[in-house]
């Protein structure tokens, strides 16, 4: 008669349960997949496949009795671990938004402000399509691939242990939120630049001929500087994109 005792079973559950646990935690704020509009059956089942994956590569894991104490410091570790990678990645996508935003305020299309079901946010139009084409940026140049190789290589790199807050004194994340001011300033500053010497050539005309109306004419001609500048600063995104991305995913690998 085939039995299975209690060694047994947590000997099979053990090694797929941790990696599940963190890879399903980074999925829950990861942009893209941890939108609202992708169903929950989704990402669980993403999780357990790369969970289940991932073995021939991890660690052996640590066999521990699910109704301990050391499981719950055990649980709190993976969800911790996991939520940072998936906060490091949006903190990418924050700062490209960012730069919508401030390349809106120069443009005057701040005003244009919608509310977005995706993130239940306020969002500009410049902030909406930033956000819009890293996201495509994401999946194009193959960033899913490097964040799923990041959380495999998180188990090795801080692997399964009860002590939830150990990872914090490598990683620093309270000085991550410095990226989103460096690379969204990155981003849109060649943007700022073109606008900034539309307004000074606006400034000046406005001494030289005072009859010109410069209210009636300045707007349609930012709006029409500021979005042919959008066509030739678009392509610019993915380098400081992916760098800042590889940048904060190597933390954890």
């Amino acid at each position: 008669m085939f039995t299975v005792d209690e060694a047994t079973l947590l000997a099979w559950i053990t090694p797929v349960i941790w990696p599940f646990l963190r890879v399903l935690a980074m999925f829950s704020v990861l942009p893209v997949l941890g939108q609202r509009n992708v169903p929950a059956r989704v990402r669980v089942g993403l999780a357990f496949l790369i969970a289940y994956a991932a073995q021939a590569s991890l660690p052996p894991q640590p066999v521990v009795a699910l109704d301990s104490a050391v499981a719950v410091m055990l649980v709190v570790q993976q969800m911790l671990i996991g939520l940072s990678i998936g906060f490091a990645v949006r903190i990418v996508f924050a700062a490209v938004e960012f730069a919508g935003e401030v390349v809106g305020l120069q443009m005057g299309l701040n005003f244009a402000a919608f509310f977005d079901p995706l993130t239940a946010s306020q969002s500009t139009a410049t902030a909406r399509l930033f956000g819009t084409m890293v996201a495509f940026l994401f999946v194009v140049s193959n960033g899913h691939l490097t964040v799923i190789a990041a959380v495999v290589q998180s188990l090795v790199a801080f692997p399964v242990a009860p002590e939830p807050m150990a990872f914090l004194k490598e990683l620093k994340p309270f000085v991550w939120g410095a990226q989103i001011f460096q690379l969204g300033l990155w981003i849109a500053m060649p943007l700022v630049a073109m606008l900034l010497f539309v307004n000074l050539v606006m400034g000046v005309i406005a001494r030289v001929a005072p009859q010109v109306n410069i209210f009636g004419i300045g707007f349609p001609m930012t709006l029409g500087v500021g979005l042919l500048g959008l066509v030739f600063t678009m392509p610019l995104m993915q380098g400081p994109f992916a760098m800042t991305l590889e940048m904060l995913l190597k933390l954890f690998q």
